[in-house]
């Protein structure tokens, strides 16, 4: 009988059998997790999905949680869960292990959680604000002229070379 080898996960697959090893689910991600995290994770989906209507998933080693567009997502570990926030501000937080400009108008935010109690305020507003920003009603990026604009080029002139004009003093 035949079959291959999977070469993402090197698993057996036999022929005619369904394999799909990207296919991941949120109990196996959070199976292995100790109590307290366990605890802080039902306590952060709670409240996540508490906000309103919107889609939760797992992709790869994420659980997401999105709108129109994802607002956070939780990556378990094994001694704490790490949580990106998507704000359209800079915090400055003890609670922000670090920022990071994710585009033009969003900004990720990693926080560690490791205990049940660290999921309420202001974590829970971040959260909630991150909702908002994520939905149909949230900010709009919105296109800004460079200031001064595009100068026009002369004929037989490249971009970047125009040279100033002298002024007779």
């Amino acid at each position: 009988m035949g079959g291959r080898e999977c070469y993402h996960c090197k698993a057996w697959v036999e022929e005619g059998e369904a394999h799909d090893c990207w296919t991941t689910t949120e109990a196996a991600l959070t199976q292995d997790l100790p109590e307290d995290l366990r605890e802080a994770w039902e306590r952060l989906r709670e409240t996540a999905a508490s906000l309103g209507e919107q889609r939760i998933y797992a992709s790869h080693q994420s659980i997401m949680f999105s709108r129109k567009s994802c607002y956070v997502f939780v990556r378990p570990k094994r001694t704490f869960l790490e949580v990106c926030l998507f704000l359209g501000r800079t915090l400055n937080a003890p609670q922000v292990r670090r920022a990071v400009r994710a585009s033009r108008t969003k900004v990720a935010h990693i926080v560690q959680i490791r205990h049940r109690d660290e999921v309420e305020s202001p974590f829970t507003a971040w959260l909630q604000e991150a909702y908002g920003l994520s939905g149909p009603t949230g900010a709009k990026a919105t296109r800004r002229s460079k200031p001064g604009g595009k100068r026009k080029m002369k004929a037989g002139q490249r971009a970047g070379t125009i040279k100033p004009r002298r002024t007779r003093r």
